[in-house]
């Protein structure tokens, strides 16, 4: 296999990264929007909502992209600019998306949870958006370290490294599959992005220790750092939910 594996459509040569990527937006916000229809949350109100989910996704994804290459920006590869146009973390996208949210409904006075509308669209259009890392191969950087296991990935560049991106689109089909289950016990309202959250939060810092990403305190990155500032804030949950 030979990366990016470009999408072919007649003459069209389509790169991978883009066209998962749209196809994960479309698909996720399509599912979220049919889900928070059946909310308790007032219909002229949930565009509010969503918007600030939105705003607040946005803005963490670019924060959280920059700090975690303050190395490159330290040896002059890139610029600040550069990271704030192309740079973006999931990680950063789901805990400014909890903040924007949580603003928000304080501004309206709401105090009914949201979360679980949105629970299984971020883990299909994760998915979805992972399988298009892994078909643009290293100028992705979502890849892993090299490694000698047999499913250890060549991505072009003759060192076999850990398909990290597989490893994650795995992790959100079990994922899915727990909630599914879970759903059947009774729960609170809420609980269900909770549980998403905490189990996405762990396994990000869990799977990073095998990405080279720069770790500059205690070998964590700035990524794995704001995966554990999440879990704090989720504590009470965790205490409740495990």
């Amino acid at each position: 296999m030979e990366f990016p594996v470009y999408l072919t459509i007649g003459a069209v040569k389509l790169h991978p990264h883009p066209v998962f990527e749209s196809i994960a937006y479309f698909i996720s916000l399509r599912l979220a929007l049919r889900r928070f229809q059946t909310s308790t949350v007032q219909a002229e109100q949930r565009g509010v909502v969503i918007a600030g989910g939105l705003i607040g996704g946005m803005l963490g994804a670019k924060l959280l992209a920059v700090v975690q290459h303050l190395d490159l920006l330290w040896a002059g590869q890139v610029t600040v600019g550069i990271l704030l146009i192309g740079g973006k973390t999931i990680v950063g996208a789901l805990l400014g998306a909890v903040f924007g949210v949580e603003v928000t409904k304080k501004l309206l006075k709401i105090e009914t949870a949201t979360g679980d509308a949105f629970a299984y669209p971020l883990i299909v259009g994760t998915a979805i958006g992972r399988i298009g890392c892994f078909l643009t191969g290293l100028s992705d950087q979502t890849y892993g370290t090299p490694t000698s296991l047999p499913w250890g990935v060549d991505f072009g560049d003759r060192i076999f490294r850990h398909p990290t991106q597989l490893y994650e689109v795995v992790f959100m089909l079990g994922l899915l599959i727990f909630l599914k289950e879970r759903e059947r016990k009774p729960y609170f309202q809420g609980d269900l992005f909770r549980f998403y959250m905490i189990c996405y939060l762990a396994f990000r810092w869990s799977i990073d220790f095998i990405k080279p990403d720069f770790h500059p305190l205690l070998g964590m990155s700035a990524i794995q750092i704001a995966c554990l500032l999440g879990l704090v804030y989720y504590r009470q949950a965790i205490r409740r939910l495990i």
